[in-house]
């Protein structure tokens, strides 16, 4: 998790949530937060977004110099025109999930990450030692993960940066016959490949996971799925890793709850993840 001085949930309440990263305080929308009111009657921020209509940043501070660290990575953040900073605080746990697994392993990896958005993932497996091919449809996004891993003193770690469709880029891999020893996916709800190319998670997730487990066939170390889907709760993520990848049920993946926790001690939901290996001795602390 981030340390507090990088990073607190100050409060929820009324689907919205009220977040510190760094020195810069951050109101934004939070259906999960449910509709009671908040702990404090009087929010003061730097920043407020606002959903209605096609959305926008109130009272923006500057942010050239935005940054939150977490262990050995640094990630630059900044305000963007769908609300967010760059960086999902509840990914933190996942990330320290990936570093030991990646350790643990005791033989070179080759990590696919897809949908990778500003890096995270991506850096907790390079700075652990992992070969890394990083993917992402947006390629502004991939220039910010490319920042954040020069930041994160990576600009030299093995990591390839490739801006496509994730679906027609697995594909791909399989007709060239690369093949990979882990996978990581954080797919959106709905989005579009840098030609377009549709994406929605009901229609295309599951297509896509069989297409992963042939990539790493026979040579899997761990899989890493995450999302923030309606619908998409642990028994969902778990069933669609556990069909994929194995077949069957009952294989030891897990899924459960991403969760934040308010200052007061309260929880906040923030998406779902479901992990594969997962009753090893080293993952019961995480």
């Amino acid at each position: 998790m981030f340390t507090a001085d990088q990073y607190e949930l100050l409060d929820f309440g009324r689907e919205r949530k009220l977040e510190r990263f760094g020195p810069f305080v951050v109101e934004r929308p939070s259906p999960p937060a449910g509709r009671d009111s908040p702990v404090s009657a009087k929010w003061r921020c730097d920043a407020k977004f606002d959903d209605r209509g096609e959305g926008s940043w109130t009272s923006p501070s500057r942010t050239d110099d935005w940054t939150v660290r977490h262990g050995d990575m640094v990630l630059g953040l900044r305000t963007t025109p769908a609300g967010q900073v760059g960086v999902f605080p509840e990914q933190a746990a996942n990330w320290d999930w990936i570093g030991k697994r990646v350790r643990a392993a005791q033989r070179p990896l080759k990590v696919l990450n897809l949908f990778a958005y500003t890096g995270g993932s991506t850096l907790a497996a390079a700075a652990a030692g992992a070969e890394v091919v990083h993917v992402d449809a947006a390629r502004n996004v991939v220039q910010w993960a490319r920042d954040n891993a020069d930041l994160s003193g990576l600009s030299e770690a093995p990591i390839r940066w490739i801006d496509e469709d994730a679906g027609k880029f697995v594909r791909r891999e399989l007709r060239r016959g690369n093949r990979y020893d882990a996978v990581i996916l954080d797919p959106p709800s709905y989005g579009h490949g840098p030609k377009g190319e549709p994406w929605k998670i009901v229609q295309h997730l599951p297509g896509l996971l069989a297409d992963c487990a042939d990539v790493t066939k026979g040579q899997l170390a761990f899989v890493v799925l995450s999302c923030h889907s309606p619908g998409f709760g642990p028994a969902e993520l778990e069933a669609l890793v556990h069909d994929a990848f194995f077949g069957a049920c009952q294989q030891g993946a897990v899924g459960r709850d991403m969760w934040l926790r308010s200052t007061d001690g309260r929880g906040l939901t923030a998406g779902s993840v479901a992990r594969w290996p997962e009753m090893n001795p080293i993952d019961r602390n995480d």
